[in-house]
C-alpha cells in the first residue's frame, strides 16, 4: 500500500482489472476541514483484488502471529467526499478461500471449530454509518456475519491517496483495521496450553489494505 501517497504525483503500473452495539466515535469538535481533493472521489468504487488484501492476524501458542487472508469475495464501496456521513461499504467474503499458507491449518479453519464453511459460506460485512475524525482519518461502524452471527464492530480507516494509472483507471487507497473477540461471533476453539494459556488467542485482529477502483471510470 505504499505506492499511495497524498503527495504522489507519477503514475503506477497495475495489471488492469475489471471489477472484481458500541457507537463509533464521533468527528472531532475542533472542526477539522476534509481536504477539497476527497470531493473529487464521490462516487462507486470496487476493490481491486490483485492489489488488496482481506486479512487477518491472530496470536498462537502465545509466543508468535499467524497471518491469513481471504481471496474470493465481492465488494461495494461508495464514497463521499463532502458528507463523509454518507459514505457506505459492502463486503462478502468466501471463507473457504482462506489461505494462511498451510493447507492443514486452512482446512482447520473452514471447519465446524471455526468458520463452518459448509453450513456458513461466507462472511460479511455491511457499514451502518461512517465519521470524519479529521485529516485523512475516517471511522465506520458496521455489521459484521460470522457464522450466522451478526454483531457490530467499528473499523479504523486511513485514506492513502488517489491515483489515475497508465490504464485510465483511478484508483484510492484505504488501510482498515479492526480488533474482534472471535468467540463472540461462535468461533469458539478452545485448546488450552499447559500452562493455561490459549493455543489460539481469542482476539483476532481483521486488516483491510484496499486499492479501490471507480467504477464509472473507463480507460482512456
Amino acid at each position: 500500500m505504499g505506492i499511495f501517497s497524498r503527495r504522489q504525483t507519477d503514475v503506477i503500473e497495475p495489471t488492469p482489472v475489471a471489477g472484481a452495539g458500541v457507537p463509533a466515535a464521533r468527528a472531532s469538535t475542533t472542526g477539522a476541514a476534509l481536504d477539497p481533493t476527497l470531493r473529487a472521489l464521490t462516487g462507486r468504487w470496487t476493490i481491486d483484488r490483485p492489489h488488496s488484501r482481506i486479512g487477518f492476524s491472530v496470536r498462537h501458542a502465545m509466543v508468535t502471529t499467524v497471518r491469513g487472508a481471504f481471496s474470493d469475495y465481492d465488494s461495494t464501496l461508495y464514497f463521499d467526499g463532502a458528507r463523509p456521513s454518507e459514505s457506505r461499504a459492502d463486503l462478502v467474503i468466501r471463507v473457504a478461500s482462506v489461505d494462511t499458507g498451510v493447507e492443514q491449518r486452512d482446512a482447520h479453519l473452514i471447519g465446524p471449530d471455526f468458520f463452518d464453511a459448509r453450513r456458513h459460506p461466507e462472511m460479511v460485512f455491511r457499514s451502518t454509518s461512517a465519521f470524519h475524525e479529521g485529516g485523512e482519518s475516517f471511522r465506520m461502524t458496521g455489521e459484521l456475519t460470522i457464522r450466522g452471527v451478526t454483531r457490530p464492530v467499528d473499523l479504523q480507516l486511513d485514506y492513502l491517496g488517489s491515483v489515475l494509472d497508465p490504464f485510465g483507471y483511478e484508483r484510492a487507497g484505504f488501510d482498515g483495521t479492526t480488533t474482534i473477540d472471535r468467540t463472540e461471533w461462535g468461533l469458539a476453539y478452545d485448546q488450552r496450553l499447559k500452562n493455561g494459556g490459549a493455543m489460539v488467542s481469542e482476539k483476532v485482529r481483521l486488516q483491510f489494505d484496499i486499492s479501490a477502483i471507480r467504477v464509472t471510470s473507463s480507460p482512456s
